[in-house]
């Protein structure tokens, strides 16, 4: 992976595609499609069947910066972490989640919504706070409430953010934004519906 720190790199993608599916050639295919558009920032979900595999071949490209999502308890993040993911994402607090990203210098990013969920997201040890689901808990002006209040706090909506409120989100306070049905879309990597994909790549990387 590159030296480069990881939360730097997220900052200047702006978007983190979060590759959700059901079938892990759809998962293959839809990142070919967005590395091929110019992404290089990608979230493996635990959704995905034998995702750890995927985020080690991914991982061995010195170009792409991966990472693990939806991880359920420090054995499955010890297993990603090995496999070479730099950032572990659970869109809840798991203080477990803390030590294997400790040890292996990889950079956490829990779930909030609320004031207190995002004390607890950082006392947990979180460089990062997922405000999750951002569009049905107030879009931008959850995000800029809550900036208000935490001012030195990484901030990551995901969960329903479209294209065109990338911009409103970072403006907002969010230092980063999550993306994914509505870039990754699996029913329209199955139909191989390439160019849709590539289109909606192509949005964010104008934007």
């Amino acid at each position: 992976m590159s030296e480069t720190d990881p939360i730097a790199r997220l900052r200047a993608a702006r978007v983190v595609p979060v590759v959700r599916m059901h079938s892990r050639h759809h998962a293959a295919q839809g990142i070919a499609w967005l590395r091929e558009a110019g992404l290089d920032v990608f979230e493996i979900t635990m959704t995905i069947p034998d995702a750890p595999a995927l985020i080690r071949e991914l991982a061995a490209d010195p170009r792409l910066l991966v990472g693990a999502g939806t991880v359920p308890d420090a054995a499955t993040a010890e297993a990603c972490l090995a496999a070479g993911a730099r950032f572990i994402v659970a869109p809840w607090v798991d203080p477990a989640l803390a030590a294997p990203c400790r040890a292996h210098g990889a950079l956490l990013m829990l779930g909030a919504v609320t004031p207190t969920e995002v004390r607890a997201a950082r006392a947990a040890g979180a460089d990062v706070v997922k405000i999750f689901p951002a569009a049905s808990a107030g879009g931008p002006r959850h995000v800029k409430a809550l900036a208000s209040v935490f001012p030195g706090v990484a901030f990551c909506p995901t969960g329903g953010v479209e294209a065109g409120e990338v911009a409103a989100y970072l403006a907002a306070g969010a230092a980063f934004v999550g993306m994914g049905g509505n870039l990754v879309d699996e029913a329209r990597i199955a139909a191989g519906d390439r160019a849709a994909i590539a289109a909606a790549a192509g949005t964010l990387l104008r934007g």
